[in-house]
């Protein structure tokens, strides 16, 4: 039976994270868990900066849009991943195409707007009285649509490149999601158009977000090194450590898992690293964010004092 891509294939089946009995309840409440707070904490981080007119600066436009990333990320991946745990998870040909274009439309999204976070922090922290001039609204619209149609871009042209590509016999995914790497293990023809495009996409979306984090942070480092102030020193240092650490996380593991070959056991080693910047990120950015962020502490106490307030009206 053959597909409109001349593929003999019409479904794949997901083996999930873990073919193991015993594990499968446990990880489905454990990711169940993850995937509730995931959508909560980004939703109402989206809704606090939102309501909140203080809130409405550079940093957090940002931050809202990393957190509306997040947000679609988390119900494009971790849906389809809870229903490997209970039952054999059947995903058709074109459920799979469309989640492979989202992933990586998403995917490609969060690499530029930690980018862009990065560069707005870089003109806060270097350059301060020209602070509203450099990130002005105008500015902050066009990295967003920036972001967004790098995104979209990368995204069709590794779902385009998919889709031309025939799958015969071998429909069995050993992943949770519809995967760039494992996906090519199945093709009976040749794949090598789509390794040169995944090296060209991943090295464009690699290299220059790389460089703008690396010159940005060494220009920050520079600048509050100079600093004379302990106490201005380390307010500059605690603007940046939410950001560095969503970086380090989510860059780390995207590393460990495409930097390497896909033939062999590698595979389920990058399943298990893809965890973390798939399913984990989405969930710890609005933590990492909101900890020690003294506004949202700000934002979050005038929004239960507004609430508290009326329910002692009524």
């Amino acid at each position: 039976m053959a597909s409109e891509n001349d593929s003999s294939v019409t479904e794949f089946v997901l083996l999930g994270l873990t073919q193991q009995p015993e594990l499968q309840l446990p990880l489905f409440f454990l990711f169940l868990g993850i995937y509730v707070m995931a959508v909560v904490g980004n939703l109402g981080l989206i809704v606090l900066i939102v309501l909140n007119s203080h809130l409405h600066t550079p940093m957090y436009y940002f931050l809202f849009n990393l957190s509306f990333v997040d947000l679609c990320y988390s119900c494009v991946i971790i849906p389809r991943m809870l229903i490997s745990f209970v039952k054999e998870n059947v995903i058709p040909y074109a459920e799979c195409m469309t989640q492979l274009f989202f992933f990586g439309f998403f995917v490609i999204d969060e690499c530029c707007i930690l980018t862009s976070m990065a560069y707005d922090r870089y003109v806060a922290i270097c350059k301060p009285l020209l602070y509203k001039v450099i990130m002005s609204p105008q500015i902050c619209l066009v990295l967003t649509v920036w972001a967004y149609a790098m995104g979209f871009v990368g995204a069709a042209v590794h779902t385009t490149c998919m889709l031309r590509l025939t799958f015969c016999d071998d429909n069995i995914i050993n992943h949770y999601m519809c995967d760039i790497a494992p996906l090519l293990q199945l093709s009976c023809t040749s794949t090598y158009i789509n390794e040169l495009v995944i090296f060209v996409v991943l090295g464009i979306n690699t290299a220059v977000p790389s460089v703008t984090l690396f010159v940005s942070y060494s220009r920050i480092l520079c600048s509050i090194l100079h600093i004379r102030s302990s106490n201005a020193r380390s307010k500059a240092f605690s603007t940046c450590s939410s950001h560095i650490i969503t970086v380090c996380l989510f860059f780390g593991s995207a590393a460990l898992t495409y930097f390497k070959p896909l033939p062999g056991e590698s595979l389920a080693q990058g399943k298990v690293f893809s965890i973390f910047y798939t399913i984990v990120c989405p969930m710890m950015n609005p933590v990492i964010y909101s900890l020690r962020n003294k506004d949202v502490h700000v934002a979050l106490n005038k929004m239960f004092r507004r609430k508290w307030s009326f329910f002692e009206y009524v």
